[in-house]
């Protein structure tokens, strides 16, 4: 089918438009298809009677599409204009028949143009229905959007808190371990030394800079009297006679256990934190501290607290051992007496403290003449170390002394000792080694009682260990009777008396010593120790002591005859 249409005037044109519209529905075209087409080419038909002119509408089907066509009068260089819209149904014969010139005709395509665009705008409610329910599900998915968004901002959030808290905590752990690590390590520092003297210099030494940025020792027992006393800030006196921690400053503290105090005048352009140094015997003094910064931090104060209680009580305790070790001392001084210098006989001794603890032991030795003219020598060992076996000590030595006055040999003597030692003191033990010089005989008599054997040097340069056998130990729980050994004594003989503590090595035993000492005895000249005993005593220490440090005491006595006189 093809239809054409010569148009110049509206009413021609109108009458096409019409046509079209009937045509197109009678071919089937879909109502919303239609009113685009309608509309569509009636704007075009107002384009070209605006231009003026005669124009020509064809309409055709071909290929299941109704194709319009509107083209100027031939010759016109204008384009034509075309559209096409699908039309699935053939169109009756009767609806191809009529002509669209009638006024019914144009009254009831003008209705049925309205059929059409009440179609449309049915369409369009349709369209707008489903646009504000699209509208509305959107709004409700953007509302849960930003409520999702809410929930994981404050999720955020909370990890946030959560992490700084963690972080908090994390750096808050690592100071704690930082300051026990401190607190430590500077309670080892302090309590290594039994100086008074030597922990108080220690004490800033371990506190600055990061702890303090002065500190202040202040002892109340070494304040001199014969010099003006030094001044101390108000809030230290306070705590010296409250106890109690005081922080003086122009601010509060807010420090634990801590006492808020006036800024100091001797100190007023920075806040001090005044500690006693307090046991709980008495009060020792005050340690006043300068913060590093602007403030004192409280868990920096607690440590600081504790160290100083710490460092009262090092202090008290070097304190003590200092006073011990004077009494022994002086205790010590007086036991070892000066020795005598009977003629044709020499004596030479030296005693020497453990390195460690009390500078005073239970090792002795002594020399003394009995009623008959008989010199006896000894050197003991009391068990223990430190005051209490000097005092032990020195009972032995005033026993022994007292019992030779009765006379007696070495082994009645050593019995007679071992039995005042179990009844005096019964959890006490002692070993000792006698050696009697007799007037006018060549003769040395000796005994032992638990002792390291007496060793003896020939005036031919032969060393002997006199290992007969000893008795027990003084004050076992045993009844025994010492007995007495003689060996003879020739003139350049020399007897070497000692303790354990200058031949016994743990890793090595007491044999290997003892044989070290007798080679050191042989080493010597008769000459030498004619001339110098006391010069081959130091000798014969230097290498026996040099390889290690001492844990016990040492003593040791040389008895030398000398060359060509006989002993009187």
């Amino acid at each position: 089918m093809k239809r054409t249409w010569q148009i110049t005037t509206v009413t021609e044109a109108a009458g096409a438009r019409i046509a079209t519209a009937r045509l197109a529905a009678a071919y089937g075209v879909a109502p919303l298809e239609r009113t685009r087409l309608a509309s569509a080419l009636s704007g075009r038909l107002r384009q070209c009677l605006t231009k003026g002119g005669t124009w020509r509408l064809t309409l055709e089907t071909a290929d299941g599409h109704l194709h319009t066509e509107v083209a100027p009068s031939p010759g016109a260089a204008e384009p034509p204009w075309r559209v096409a819209v699908p039309c699935p149904e053939p169109a009756d014969a009767a609806a191809l028949a009529a002509v669209a010139d009638e006024p019914g005709l144009l009254a009831e395509a003008l209705l049925g143009a309205d059929e059409d665009t009440a179609l449309v705008l049915d369409k369009l409610a349709e369209q707008e229905e489903l646009v504000a329910f699209h509208r509305e599900e959107l709004h409700q998915t953007n509302q849960g959007v930003l409520a999702l968004h809410a929930e994981l901002d404050a999720a955020g959030r909370a990890q946030r808190e959560a992490f700084a808290a963690e972080r908090a905590a994390r750096q808050e752990a690592e100071s704690a371990r930082r300051r026990l690590t401190f607190l430590a390590d500077a309670s080892a520092v302090l309590t290594a030394s039994l100086n008074h003297e030597e922990i108080v210099r220690r004490l800033p030494e371990l506190l600055v800079p990061e702890y303090a940025r002065t500190v202040d020792v202040w002892l109340f027992e070494a304040d001199d009297d014969r010099r003006p006393p030094a001044p101390h800030p108000a809030a230290a006196v306070v705590a010296a006679r409250t106890g109690r921690p005081q922080y003086a400053a122009d601010h509060p503290g807010g420090l634990p256990g801590v006492d808020d105090h006036p800024l100091s005048a001797l100190h007023p352009t920075r806040p001090l934190l005044c500690v006693p140094l307090s046991t709980r015997r008495a009060s020792l003094g005050v340690l006043t501290l300068a913060p590093p910064g602007e403030r004192w931090d409280p868990d920096d104060a607690v440590m600081l607290i504790e160290l100083t209680r710490r460092a009262s009580i090092a202090l008290d305790n070097a304190r003590r051992f200092e006073h011990n070790r004077d009494i022994a001392e002086t205790l010590q001084r007086a036991l070892l007496t000066d020795l005598p210098t009977p003629p044709g006989l020499n004596l030479a001794a030296r005693y020497l403290p453990a390195t460690y603890g009390l500078n005073i032991g239970g090792d002795w030795y002594d020399a003394f003449r009995q009623p008959d003219g008989s010199l006896i020598t000894v050197v003991g060992d009391v068990t223990g170390h430190g005051l209490h076996a000097a005092v032990m000590m020195s009972q032995l030595r005033t026993a022994l002394r007292a019992y030779a006055v009765d006379g007696g040999s070495p082994g009645v003597l050593l019995t007679r000792l071992h039995t005042f030692l179990h009844h005096l003191q019964p959890d006490l033990y002692a070993t000792a080694v006698i050696a009697r010089f007799q007037p006018g005989e060549p003769v040395l008599t000796w005994a032992a009682a638990g002792h390291p054997p007496p060793v003896l040097r020939g005036p031919d340069g032969r060393v002997r260990t006199l290992d007969a056998k000893p008795g027990a130990m003084l004050g076992i729980p045993l009844r025994q009777q010492i007995a007495d050994h003689t060996v003879p004594l020739e003139p350049g003989s020399t007897l070497a008396l000692y303790t354990d503590g200058l031949v016994e090595r743990r890793a090595q035993g007491i044999d290997p010593g003892i044989e070290r000492l007798a080679a050191a005895l042989g080493a010597f000249r008769t000459e030498e120790l004619d001339g110098d005993l006391d010069g081959s005593a130091e000798a014969i220490l230097d290498p026996m002591l040099s390889d290690s440090e001492r844990d016990d005491d040492v003593c040791l006595l040389l008895c030398h005859v000398d060359s060509g006189t006989p002993v009187s």
